[in-house]
C-alpha cells in the first residue's frame, strides 16, 4: 500500500511540462524530415517547400514567433433554416525579423476561430527580403524596391524610406510590417481600406512582389545542394536496395 501511495503522490505530467516537439506526430513527409533534423528553415524557403503543418513553424520559431489578432467580426450566411451567424478572425504571425504570415478562419466561437486562423497564418509564413534606402551601410531596414499590392478594391504602394522615418502606414499594414521586421517605409493606399482582410492581403501581396525582386548582384547566385525531399527519397531508395 505504501508503494501505491508513493506512486499516487508523484507529480502528474501536465501539458505545460510536455515539450511540443515531443508530443508532435508529423503527418507529412516534410514534417518527418523536420522532426528528424534533416531539413532546416532555410531549405524550406530556398526550395519553396509547402508547409502543411503549423508545428513545423513552431519547431523552428517557437521562441521568437509572435501572434497578433487583426480583427474579429461576425459573418452571416443565409440558409433554409434562416441566417447562420459565425465568428471570423484574422491573425498575423511573425518573428519581427524576416518572417510574417496572415490567416483567416471562421468558426462558431471566437476562441476556435482565432486558433484556426493562427494555424493557417503559420502555414502561410513567408520570407520578407529587406534592403537599404540609398547606401548599403549598417543593417537592412526597409523594402528593397517600390512595390504595389492589391486585394479586392484596395491598392497599396510600399516605398523605401531613409533610416529614422518609421512606419508611415495605416494600422493594419503597420502591424504586418512591424511583425515582418521592416523599420522604415512610406506607403500609399486607395480603395475600401476599412476592409481589414483586403488591406492585410494587399500588404502581403506588396511584400511578396518586393521580395521577388533580384538585384544584379544576385543574378549569378544559385542554390547549393539538393532538394531535401529528393535527397531523402534517394537515401530511402538506397536503403531499400541495400536490404534487398
Amino acid at each position: 500500500m505504501e508503494g501505491t501511495k508513493e506512486q499516487r503522490a508523484r507529480p502528474r505530467r501536465t501539458r505545460e511540462n510536455i515539450n511540443p516537439s515531443d508530443a508532435w506526430q508529423p503527418k507529412t513527409h516534410l514534417g518527418n524530415l523536420v522532426k528528424a533534423s534533416k531539413v532546416t528553415l532555410a531549405d524550406i524557403f530556398t526550395y519553396t517547400l509547402s508547409i502543411k503543418e503549423p508545428e513545423i513553424v513552431d519547431f523552428f520559431l517557437r521562441d521568437s514567433l509572435k501572434e497578433e489578432v487583426l480583427c474579429v467580426k461576425s459573418v452571416q450566411k443565409q440558409t433554409k433554416a434562416g441566417q447562420r451567424t459565425r465568428i471570423k478572425a484574422l491573425v498575423c504571425v511573425g518573428d519581427g525579423k524576416c518572417f510574417v504570415g496572415i490567416g483567416a478562419k471562421t468558426s462558431r466561437d471566437a476562441a476556435t476561430a482565432i486558433r484556426g486562423a493562427m494555424q493557417r497564418a503559420k502555414c502561410s509564413l513567408m520570407y520578407v527580403k529587406q534592403g537599404y534606402w540609398s547606401s548599403s551601410v549598417g543593417m537592412v531596414h526597409t523594402v528593397p524596391v517600390t512595390a504595389h499590392g492589391k486585394a479586392g478594391s484596395v491598392r497599396l504602394k510600399l516605398i523605401p524610406a531613409p533610416k529614422g522615418t518609421g512606419l508611415v502606414a495605416g494600422s493594419v499594414p503597420r502591424t504586418i510590417l512591424r511583425m515582418a521586421g521592416v523599420k522604415d517605409i512610406y506607403s500609399k493606399s486607395t480603395g475600401q481600406t476599412c476592409n481589414t482582410e483586403n488591406f492585410a492581403k494587399a500588404t502581403i501581396d506588396a511584400l511578396v512582389r518586393a521580395s521577388n525582386f533580384y538585384s544584379p548582384d544576385l543574378w549569378n547566385s544559385k542554390a547549393e545542394g539538393v532538394n531535401p525531399l529528393l535527397r531523402a527519397e534517394e537515401s530511402a531508395g538506397a536503403d531499400r536496395r541495400r536490404r534487398g
